[in-house]
């Protein structure tokens, strides 16, 4: 299968095009490489792809319409994975214009030359961060989620009606993913495991947000991969159930779904550093505060659905995860 995966040099799309290629298909990245965080990471995770003789990487903007429309005429893509985004909630705060330009211009985009292009089937990341204001758990996708509480989640709710309009005009399938604090090997650095990971072994204190009451459905990423390719086999097509007087908002007449993908066993964020700390083999302070604007307080995903459909199980539990991420961690921080 020929693919394109946008974001490939980001933590998931990194993720998915090494098993991607590993399999044998054929995998054209790209990214902007921009430096919301360590550029020198994205380029050992591509140092890691290059090996494979059925990868190909071309740095360009999903905003930039005129390359993205080149590119898919170049290639005749069968599927594609969108990872590309403007990624952090916090950061959404500070630079807005970021995420309307890549979520949301560069997601159109990219949905115009699906359309154009003949795509048996876009899958794309979306978040849990739509939840916003919910406070029903475990958060389900026949939940309400029109009240998000950052731009970064507003865009991703965008997405998915975005996608919904082409999947209903043009019969574009496409699937979102609604991806659950996702951790392991090649993480981000702007994300909890290195910032913790950081302070332990630094010996700094670390900043304990919400006094460390938040829980997470920590989701390593081996399982994430799983669930994502489940997905990109199975064809989103039309619930032929569906009914506009009791709309199911995950699915529709139209070739499209909706899914959580997450553990779907929330671990609260001190116990998460506790293990944390037991895999590094040190400990440190913490200084416990506030919440922050725009955090969710608890994210739980039932993947009851995703299961049904793809027989998507999560097999890593949060002690072997973490002790997989630490070896990571400090062999490759070691050398740098």
């Amino acid at each position: 299968m020929k693919l394109l995966v946008t974001g490939v040099a980001g933590f998931i799309g990194y993720a998915l095009a090494n098993r991607l290629c590993a399999r044998g298909d054929d995998v054209i990245g790209i990214d902007n490489l921009n430096d919301y965080y360590d550029v020198a990471l994205k380029n050992a995770r591509l140092q890691q792809l290059e090996a494979f003789d059925n990868f190909r990487f071309e740095q360009l903007d999903i905003a930039d319409t005129a390359a993205l429309q080149a590119l898919f005429r170049q290639h005749r893509f069968e599927r594609v994975l969108h990872l590309a985004a403007q990624a952090g909630v916090r950061y959404s705060l500070e630079n807005p214009r970021a995420y309307i330009d890549s979520n949301l211009v560069g997601f159109g985009n990219l949905l115009e030359c699906c359309r154009h292009h003949d795509i048996e089937h876009l899958v794309y990341a979306s978040s849990s961060s739509v939840y916003g204001a919910n406070r029903s758990m475990p958060f389900s996708t026949a939940d309400n989620v029109d009240h998000p509480i950052s731009l970064y989640a507003a865009t991703k709710k965008a997405n998915e009606a975005m996608a919904h309009s082409y999947s209903h005009l043009y019969q574009l399938p496409s699937t979102g993913l609604r991806f659950f604090t996702v951790y392991g090997p090649w993480g981000r650095p702007d994300m909890s495991p290195i910032l913790f990971a950081d302070a332990i072994t630094q010996g700094n204190p670390i900043k304990v947000f919400n006094q460390g009451r938040h829980r997470r459905d920590f989701t390593y990423i081996d399982d994430i991969v799983e669930g994502v390719l489940g997905c990109l086999e199975r064809v989103a097509q039309g619930n032929p159930d569906w009914s506009g007087l009791d709309p199911d908002p995950a699915s529709s007449s139209a070739p499209w779904r909706i899914y959580n993908i997450g553990r779907g066993e929330p671990v609260e964020l001190l116990r998460y550093i506790e293990l944390l700390e037991q895999a590094l083999g040190k400990s440190t302070a913490k200084e416990l505060l506030p919440a922050q604007p725009g955090d969710v307080e608890d994210t739980y995903a039932d993947i009851a659905a995703l299961t049904a459909d793809t027989g998507y199980q999560p097999k890593t539990s949060i002690e072997q995860g973490l002790a997989h991420f630490a070896r990571w961690y400090l062999d490759y921080y070691a050398k740098k």
